[in-house]
C-alpha cells in the first residue's frame, strides 16, 4: 500500500511538474509571440511610414512634372496664340490694302468710262465734222472724195517710178565707178588676215636610224623583214650607203605614215620578225586610221561645218598626209574656207551654214550658196 501511495504521488507530482513546465512554456511563447507581434507592428510601421514618404515624393515628382508639362503646353498655346494674332493682323492689313486698291480700281473704272464716252462723242462730232468739211471740199473742187483720192495716188505713183528710176540710175552709176576699188581692197584685205604654212612633201620619207646593227636588224635573215614590212605596208623600203637613214618610198602619203609609224614602234620595241611586224602594222593602221577620223572631225568643228557624211569627214583627215604644190591639203583647204569666210563677212554675208541645211542639197544657184563658202571650199 506504501508503494502504491508512493507511485501515485510520483505520478501526481510528474503530471504536476510536466503541468507546470507546460505552463511555463506557455508564458514563455506568450511572451515571444507578444514581443513578435510587437516587432512586426513597429516594422510595419516603419514600411508604412517610408511607402507613405515614397508616395509623397512620387506625387510631389509627378505633380512636378505635370506642372512643367502644363506649363511649356500653356508657352505653345500662347505662341501660337501670338503667331495666329499676328497673322490676323497681316490678314487685316493686306484686307484692307486690298479693299483699297479695289476702291481705287473702282474708281479708275469709272474714270476709264467717263472717258470713254468722252471719247466716244468726241468721236462723232469728229466723224460729223469731217463728213461736212469733205462734202464741202467736194462742191468747191467739183469731185468727189475717192476721184480726187485716185487722181493724187497716179501723180503719186508716176512721181516715185520717176525718182526711183532715178535713184537707180545713180547707185549704179557709182557702184560702176567703186566696185573694182572695193574688190581690190576685200581681196588686199582678206590676204593681209589669212597667214599661210607651206610644207613641203614628196613621195619619199627618210626614216633615221642609230646605226647598221639597227638597220641589219630592221633588213632581217635573208631580207625576210623587210619583205615582210612592204607586203604588210605597201611600202617600198629602199635600203642603200646611205649611213643612219633608211628610205621609204610610195606614191600614197598615208601608206608612207603607217611604215613609219610602224618601224619607229618595232625599233623601240627590239621584237623585229614577220609575225610581229603584221601585228605592229595592223594596231598602227587601227590608230592612223583613228587619227584621220578625228582629225576630220576637228576640222569641221573649227569651220563651223555639220550634218557631213562620214565618208567625207574620213577624206578631210587624209588630206593632213597630203600636199599640193608645196603645202599641205587639209592646211590649204583650212586657208582657203577662213579666206571666203572673211571675203563673206567683208561683203557683209552669213559666214555660216544655217541650222538643219545640208550643203548637198543646195544647188549651184541656191542664194545660199555663198553663206556656206566654208563647206564648199573645205569638200
Amino acid at each position: 500500500m506504501n508503494i502504491l501511495a508512493i507511485i501515485i504521488a510520483a505520478l501526481a507530482g510528474a503530471a504536476i511538474a510536466v503541468v507546470a513546465c507546460l505552463l511555463i512554456r506557455k508564458a514563455q511563447l506568450k511572451g515571444r509571440t507578444e514581443d513578435i507581434i510587437r516587432m512586426a507592428e513597429e516594422e510595419a510601421q516603419n514600411i508604412k511610414k517610408e511607402k507613405i514618404f515614397q508616395a509623397k515624393e512620387k506625387f510631389l515628382q509627378l505633380k512636378s512634372e505635370h506642372e512643367q508639362y502644363i506649363n511649356e503646353k500653356n508657352k505653345a498655346i500662347s505662341e501660337t496664340e501670338s503667331r495666329l494674332k499676328q497673322k490676323e493682323n497681316t490678314l487685316n492689313q493686306q484686307n484692307g490694302e486690298l479693299q483699297r486698291k479695289l476702291k481705287d480700281a473702282e474708281n479708275l473704272k469709272e474714270n476709264l468710262r467717263n472717258q470713254t464716252e468722252i471719247a466716244n462723242r468726241k468721236a462723232e462730232e469728229y466723224d460729223k465734222l469731217k463728213d461736212k468739211v469733205i462734202h464741202q471740199i467736194e462742191e468747191i473742187a467739183g469731185m468727189s472724195a475717192a476721184d480726187a483720192k485716185n487722181q493724187l495716188m497716179e501723180s503719186m505713183k508716176a512721181e516715185a517710178r520717176t525718182a526711183a528710176q532715178s535713184y537707180i540710175n545713180d547707185v549704179m552709176d557709182e557702184a560702176r565707178l567703186t566696185a573694182s576699188k572695193e574688190a581690190k581692197r576685200i581681196v588686199i584685205n582678206t590676204i593681209q588676215r589669212t597667214a599661210s604654212e607651206t610644207a613641203i612633201e614628196n613621195a619619199v620619207t627618210v626614216f633615221n636610224i642609230e646605226n647598221d646593227e639597227i638597220k641589219g636588224r630592221i633588213i632581217g635573215r635573208e631580207g625576210r623583214n623587210i619583205r615582210a614590212l612592204e607586203a604588210a605596208t605597201g611600202v617600198e623600203i629602199v635600203v642603200d650607203d646611205t649611213p643612219d637613214a633608211i628610205l621609204l618610198s610610195a606614191f600614197d602619203p598615208v601608206r608612207r605614215e603607217v611604215a613609219r609609224l610602224a618601224l619607229h614602234q618595232l625599233v623601240m620595241d627590239g621584237r623585229i620578225h614577220p609575225a610581229r611586224i603584221e601585228e605592229v602594222v595592223a594596231k598602227v593602221s587601227k590608230q592612223l586610221d583613228d587619227e584621220i577620223m578625228e582629225t576630220g572631225k576637228r576640222t569641221c568643228i573649227d569651220l563651223g561645218i555639220h550634218d557631213l557624211h562620214i565618208e567625207l569627214v574620213k577624206l578631210i583627215g587624209r588630206m593632213k598626209y597630203r600636199s599640193s604644190y608645196g603645202q599641205n591639203l587639209l592646211q590649204h583647204a583650212r586657208e582657203t574656207a577662213n579666206i571666203c569666210a572673211t571675203m563673206a563677212s567683208e561683203l557683209g554675208l552669213t559666214r555660216r551654214l544655217p541650222a538643219g541645211r545640208d550643203f548637198s542639197t543646195i544647188s549651184e544657184r541656191s542664194p545660199t550658196r555663198i553663206p556656206i563658202c566654208r563647206t564648199h571650199c573645205l569638200v
